[in-house]
């Protein structure tokens, strides 16, 4: 099947049918070049050429109660992650900056744990104010929290809410028992409901199949999830999946132009795993398969690359390295 066809009708908005998404799952390595060029189409259509820079901010490590089977942060896990509190404000506000100078223009506060704990919720605003004062959007990774609090969050400058589904409902347990799929996607249409822009997406590579990848696509789509960050699993040594092998660079992209094709007008980002699975000829490759965003810089607990590496790939694959418009549709 001409993969032109199925990006007409991704830029259609039309749902994919089987045959489309078994055209695409299934795609040989040879017509790659031909599927990640009508994936860029189809985010051209939508998006243009510009490819928004984000970065994070590990504020607060270890000890996790929950035990999802990737997860090096996890008390479940004897991983040797590196365990301290909520950092300074100031500290936040340092990084934001540094990652402003490469190019980033959203900055993630993010936090192990379940959510937050009543005594930190000022410091953590005081932490989301600091990235509004280095120049940055200010986002945050809190965990299930409150409506109030995310109330509250917001007085502070916050303007977007993170919070991964991780994979699809019917394949989570196998992921993840301490709680239940459901408060993950309460806590995402909670946040909906605050008018928080919400990046909610998964992390691949779990075992999951490309029948999950399309559950949880489509999961999003309901959900009105308008940025979908795209993570690829680095296995971690003393997790559950330390033995899982790195997905192939061809199989990433795929997914990649899967979730483009499925989900045509939402922001594609790629984040976690990129060195692991783009050995270093190829980390170009993801800036060619209709992406949006790319996170920058080191992630929680693993080492990621510099902006300005990010920024030359974005460049020599043909784009623009800059931010979106909130909900932008270029065709109109």
């Amino acid at each position: 099947m001409p993969f032109q066809k199925i990006a007409r009708r991704a830029i259609g908005l039309r749902h994919l049918s089987d045959a489309d998404i078994d055209a695409v799952t299934s795609c040989p390595d040879e017509r790659l070049p031909e599927l990640m060029q009508a994936a860029r189409q189809v985010r051209s259509e939508f998006f243009g050429d510009r490819v928004e820079l984000c970065a994070i901010v590990n504020a607060r490590s270890g000890r996790c109660p929950e035990n999802c089977s990737f997860c090096a942060q996890s008390a479940h896990h004897d991983t040797g992650c590196d365990e301290y509190p909520l950092i300074d404000p100031e500290a936040v506000g340092r990084a934001a900056r540094e990652a402003r100078e490469g190019g980033a223009t959203r900055f993630g506060v993010v936090i192990s744990g379940t959510g937050l704990e009543t005594e930190e919720a000022d410091r953590f605003a005081a932490c989301v104010r600091a990235v509004a004062e280095a120049g940055l959007e200010p986002d945050a990774s809190p965990g299930i929290v409150s409506r109030t609090l995310l109330r509250d969050l917001k007085k502070a400058g916050l303007r977007g809410y993170h919070h991964n589904l991780e994979t699809a409902a019917s394949y989570f347990d196998t992921v993840c028992t301490t709680h239940a799929y459901e408060e993950d996607v309460q806590a995402v249409r909670d946040a909906i409901k605050e008018g928080l822009y919400v990046c909610s997406g998964g992390i691949f590579g779990l075992g999951e199949g490309f029948e999950h990848r399309v559950e949880l696509a489509l999961t999003l789509r309901d959900l009105g999830v308008p940025s979908v960050p795209v993570n690829f699993l680095t296995p971690v040594p003393g997790t559950a999946l330390e033995d899982r092998p790195v997905m192939s660079s061809g199989e990433a992209l795929r997914t990649l132009a899967l979730m483009r094709f499925l989900l045509p007008d939402r922001q594609v980002r790629v984040c976690g795993g990129r060195p692991s699975v783009f050995a270093k000829g190829s980390r170009s490759l993801p800036f060619k398969a209709g992406i949006t965003g790319v996170m920058t810089g080191d992630y929680l607990t693993t080492p990621g690359e510099g902006p300005r590496q990010d920024v030359d790939r974005i460049r020599r694959a043909g784009l623009t390295p800059g931010p979106h418009q909130q909900g932008e549709d270029n065709r109109g």
